[in-house]
């Protein structure tokens, strides 16, 4: 895991009195405290690691969601509703220690028997349903609409143009990562060798004094490692062959043209077929992790003594395998809305998302749909590091920028720094369409086989926004979905520092610039201004 040094505020921001009929204390950060009080530099404990999102930005200096105080202050021991979250993603650990006990079950359907008990089209669909099949590696969009050899299609071009630098792109970094994974692993050789063990510290790396050239050299890249946060040159080994799998995946799978993924039978260009996949909700290997730690961050049990907090602690959460290894097909994605829709979900998370979409407007219907039947859509903003209102990211929820419904959530990622450094480098922003910023990197959450792992992506920032969406319907049922949104967007910490985007130190904007609430989500303020307008 990598270390992180924390940039805060060094005094407690001021609490003032805000919102409807100005009946309850709503956090407020003070322009002047953010523009000109000194920052502190500090280490984040593995505690504040571990949990940094659901923590308090005036009681903790860090960039959370007030989650924890939001349970002391407001929650405690107060009973709420069970709320149906459909997690649109890949396979889900549903047997997860952390995980078993608020998965979704379909009553109607009697577990096993080959018969769609339910009459609802799919036939034993106990947890959910798998649009995928046994199916797991995929192209990305454009590949397809590359490999499809359709040129009189408009994004034909713009593809054929992308394909060929991404390609290019992916094989030079293939080369790079083999020759740096080559010179780590000699550089741990030799050092092995020199300790006569596997296990050296990086104290005796440092105090190594040699005229050897190549144990000096050996030394040097160990240190180098060592200063980048890994704590062992095996970790090290370890994350570039972790890196070396995403990269060949990326050419072997997402980048072959010549790939036929898809083992549904169906047509995915062709709506009319609807009932395809399976009831099997689960991954289809260890390593297909990514639905797993995103139903980790809206819903592993609370302080049950095991590896991670949800945010929301009355959720069911409904698993819906949509998404593979490489880019979602826009017909999966939009029956994947509908099933959740017609089988109870009131919040559903989206944590995915692609430039091109061939079928986008049944994804819009879709999204609309959901809308008209009172479901909130929470959606990552996509990791690009782009400008969206410039540059399309799928799904979205407007046709030539009228909304069509004011139920979706677009998300943009936090980082655990609270100043300039705050929003992830990573993270897509803008101001028409991305509605708020949540903790995206570094979020620790539940993966395959009652494991654990931190991963970084508006991935995780949208299931944080799910889960404060979820509370809201738990504690407050009576609002609509419109309102639930109303509610995250107009409660968020309105933060008027300026910030570094996409990663790029000379690239500053303000922060307000960047999101149309100009604000980061808040637990604690989004239950204290439900309460005012459940009133």
């Amino acid at each position: 895991m990598k270390q992180f040094k924390l940039i805060a505020m060094a005094a407690f921001l001021a609490v003032l009195i805000s919102g409807c009929g100005g009946t309850a204390a709503i956090l407020s950060t003070p322009v002047e405290n953010i523009d000109t009080s000194p920052l502190k530099v500090s280490e984040l404990t593995e505690a504040e690691k571990n949990n940094w999102g659901h923590l308090d930005l005036v009681k903790d200096t860090i960039p959370g969601m007030s989650v924890d105080k939001a349970y002391t202050d407001i929650i405690k021991n107060r009973k709420g509703k069970k709320v149906i979250v459909a997690v649109i993603d890949s396979g889900i650990d549903i047997d997860h220690e952390d995980l078993d006990d608020v998965i979704w079950t379909n009553k109607d359907e009697i577990p096993g028997n080959g018969k769609d008990d339910d009459n609802n089209g799919y036939v034993d669909d106990v947890h959910g349903w798998n649009f995928l099949g046994d199916g797991y590696n995929e192209q990305l969009e454009y590949v397809r609409i590359l490999a499809s050899g359709d040129t009189s299609n408009p994004d034909y071009a713009a593809a054929k143009a992308l394909y060929e630098t991404e390609y290019q792109k992916w094989l030079g970094r293939k080369n790079q990562y083999e020759q740096i994974y080559q010179q780590v692993k000699t550089a741990d050789d030799a050092l092995t060798k020199h300790f006569g063990k596997k296990d050296y510290t990086q104290k005796e790396v440092a105090a190594i004094k040699t005229e050897n050239e190549s144990l000096a050299q050996a030394q040097q890249i160990a240190n180098y490692m060592f200063s980048n946060g890994l704590d062992t040159m095996a970790t090290a080994i370890t994350e570039i062959e972790n890196g070396l799998e995403s990269i060949n995946d990326r050419l072997n799978y997402n980048l072959n043209k010549e790939l036929k993924g898809r083992v549904t039978g169906d047509n995915p260009d062709d709506m009319s077929t609807k009932y395809y996949g399976n009831g099997n909700v689960k991954p289809v290997k260890k390593s297909e992790s990514h639905g797993t730690h995103v139903a980790g961050i809206i819903a592993a049990e609370r302080n049950n003594g095991k590896g991670a907090n949800g945010v929301a602690n009355n959720v069911e959460i409904m698993s819906i395998r949509a998404v593979p290894n490489g880019d979602e097909y826009d017909k999966d994605v939009a029956l994947a809305i509908r099933y959740a829709v017609d089988n109870g979900a009131t919040v559903i998370n989206g944590s995915f998302g692609k430039s091109f979409s061939p079928h986008s407007d049944w994804v819009r219907d879709a999204i609309a749909y959901a809308g008209k039947n009172d479901v909130v859509f929470v959606h990552a903003a996509g990791n690009d590091s782009k400008n969206v209102d410039k540059e399309p990211n799928y799904p979205d929820d407007n046709v030539n920028g009228v909304e069509v419904t004011d139920t979706y959530i677009r998300v943009g990622a936090l980082a655990p720094k609270y100043g300039s450094s705050m929003v992830a480098g990573f993270s897509n922003y803008g101001k028409q369409n991305v509605d708020i910023f949540a903790p995206g990197a570094s979020v620790y959450s539940t993966t395959p086989e009652n494991e654990y792992d931190t991963k970084g992506g508006t991935s995780m920032a949208a299931p944080g926004v799910a889960g404060i969406a979820a509370l809201i319907r738990s504690y407050y049922p009576k609002l609509t979905a419109a309102q639930v949104k109303q509610v995250i967007l107009d409660s968020g910490l309105a933060i008027k520092t300026k910030v570094i985007v996409g990663g790029n130190s000379e690239d500053v904007k303000p922060f307000a610039d960047l999101s149309k609430s100009s604000k980061m989500a808040n637990a604690y303020n989004a239950l204290i201004l439900a309460e005012q307008m459940s009133k």
